[in-house]
């Protein structure tokens, strides 16, 4: 056998199967949220805490597939419910989080995590547009009205309050901070996609 001949046929370096990255990248992202729900801030006049969820959710969704970004935050929802302490240390603690006040927030976070991944990669035609800074915060801010309005449904059906106290609980107090994370995740996930370019 020729030497030569062998070392080539040998891989240059280790990889793990794409099943077996995938996996780890769903993991990754659940716990990536989970970390985030734990940097939160109560409000005294709302139930709905401040916090950087929405910041994880949105970067999920820009930076992985709708499939992989939708399965981060479905496994995070199942490790929520499953009493794991992933939710934030606000309120009630594991599966009252998904049928208390915040639920509505909780539950629209993988179909906004895969909207947003859709939308930066499929919305504008060609792959290079969704690598623009313009493109990822556009995908990032319906992602975020997604959140929103769901939390503010689920609000106003649980508490049955009118819709001006609701919105008033639900979504006007987080517009600011919400802005501010969608520029966040666009700018990051931006970031990371000319960092593994360069």
């Amino acid at each position: 056998m020729n030497p030569a001949t062998s070392a080539s046929t040998l891989p240059r370096s280790f990889t793990l199967p794409a099943f077996a990255r995938r996996t780890l990248t769903v993991i990754l992202g659940s716990l990536l949220v989970a970390v985030c729900a734990h940097i939160a801030f109560p409000l005294w006049f709302t139930p709905v805490p401040v916090t950087l969820q929405t910041f994880a959710v949105l970067l999920l969704g820009l930076v992985l597939s709708p499939g992989l970004a939708a399965s981060a935050l479905v496994l995070y929802l199942i490790e929520g419910m499953a009493g794991l302490p992933v939710f934030a240390p606000t309120g009630t603690i594991s599966l009252l989080h998904i049928f208390g006040p915040t639920g509505g927030y909780l539950l629209s976070y993988p179909a906004a995590a895969a909207l947003t991944s859709f939308l930066r990669r499929r919305c504008f035609g060609t792959k290079s547009a969704g690598s623009t800074f313009g493109v990822s915060i556009f995908a990032a801010a319906l992602g975020s009205v997604v959140i929103l309005l769901s939390g503010a449904l689920w609000f106003g059906i649980l508490t049955r309050q009118p819709v001006l106290t609701v919105l008033t609980m639900t979504v006007a107090p987080f517009l600011a901070g919400d802005t501010l994370k969608v520029i966040a995740a666009a700018g990051a996930a931006t970031g990371l996609r000319r960092f593994r370019r360069s």
